[in-house]
C-alpha cells in the first residue's frame, strides 16, 4: 500500500502546478482535500510547488484588438510515463469558437494496485490568451466537479466535493492573462508556452491559478534555446519555482511535444 501511494505521488508530481502557493490551504485544514477514501482524484502535492501569488508580473501585455491569436488549432494524445513505464494518456483538442478558443482535455491513468484516475477540463480563452471560463471534473474513489469564471482579472473559483455547499474562493490578479494549470491535465502547459513572449525572450513570470486546489501562484518561464530531448531536437522552455523545475520542449510552431519533470522521472510526450 505504501509503495502504491509513493508511486501515485511520483506520478502526479508532474501535475506540477498542481499545488501552488504555499500556505493557502495550510491555514485552513478543514477545507483541504483529505487523503484516503475521502480523496477525489487529487493527491498530496507540496503546497510550495510554485511561488505565492505576486501583485506584479513581467508577462507581456495583451495583444491589441484585431491582432492574430496566439493559438492555433491542435488535436492529439499525450502519453504519460514514469521511469519509462506508460501509466496513462491524455486526449486534447483546441479550436476556435467564434472570437474565442476552446481547449478540451481528458486524462486517464492507472497505477498498479490502485484505482483508475480520471480528470477532464474545458478552458475557454480569448485570442490573446486570457482565460474566460474553466470547467473541470476529477475522479478516483469519488467524483468532484468545479468551475472558474474569470472577470476583469478576478478568478472566481467553485468546487463541488459532494458536500452540502460548494467551496468558493476568489483570487484577484493584476493581469487578465492568467495561466490555468490544473491537476493531472498536461496539455495546459502547451498553452503556457504560447503565453510566453518569444520575441522578448528572457525569464518571464506569470500569475497562475490551480482550480482543483483553489490556490493562486506565480511561475517563471524561460526559453533555453535548442536542445535534444527524446528522439528529437526542440526549443527548450524551463518552467520553475523555488521548489520545482519542469522542462517543456516545443517544435518550430511552439507546439508542446514533450514535458519532463526531472526530479520524479515523469515524462509527458505527444504521440
Amino acid at each position: 500500500m505504501n509503495r502504491d501511494k509513493q508511486y501515485v505521488r511520483q506520478m502526479f508530481a508532474a501535475a506540477l502546478a498542481l499545488s501552488v502557493a504555499g500556505g493557502v490551504f495550510a491555514a485552513s485544514p478543514a477545507r483541504k482535500w483529505k487523503a484516503g477514501p475521502d480523496r477525489v482524484g487529487i493527491f498530496d502535492f507540496s503546497l510550495r510547488a510554485f511561488g505565492p501569488s505576486s501583485p506584479a508580473s513581467s508577462a507581456s501585455a495583451p495583444n491589441p484588438a484585431g491582432a492574430p491569436s496566439i493559438f492555433a488549432s491542435d488535436k492529439g494524445k499525450l502519453r504519460i510515463t514514469i521511469n519509462g513505464q506508460a501509466v496513462g494518456s491524455e486526449d486534447f483538442e483546441i479550436a476556435a469558437s467564434g472570437d474565442a478558443w476552446i481547449e478540451r482535455s481528458s486524462m486517464s491513468a492507472h497505477v498498479p494496485g490502485g484505482a483508475e484516475i480520471k480528470a477532464t477540463g474545458q478552458l475557454k480563452l480569448s485570442a490573446d490568451g486570457a482565460p474566460i471560463r474553466y470547467d473541470w471534473s476529477a475522479e478516483a474513489q469519488k467524483k468532484a466537479t468545479g468551475s472558474v469564471d474569470f472577470v476583469s482579472g478576478t478568478a472566481k473559483c467553485s468546487a463541488d466535493l459532494g458536500g452540502a455547499l460548494p467551496l468558493r474562493k476568489d483570487f484577484v490578479f493584476t493581469s487578465p492573462r492568467i495561466a490555468v494549470l490544473d491537476n493531472n491535465l498536461y496539455y495546459q502547459f502547451d498553452l503556457l508556452a504560447r503565453l510566453y513572449d518569444w520575441k522578448a525572450g528572457g525569464k518571464q513570470t506569470f500569475p497562475v491559478v490551480i482550480p482543483q486546489d483553489m490556490v493562486p501562484g506565480t511561475i517563471s518561464v524561460e526559453s533555453l534555446g535548442s536542445q535534444q530531448a527524446g528522439n528529437g531536437k526542440y526549443e527548450a522552455v524551463r518552467v520553475s519555482s523555488p521548489d520545482l523545475e519542469i522542462m517543456i520542449y516545443v517544435d518550430g510552431n511552439h507546439r508542446m511535444m514533450r514535458l519532463e519533470v526531472p526530479s520524479s522521472n515523469v515524462t509527458i510526450e505527444r504521440e
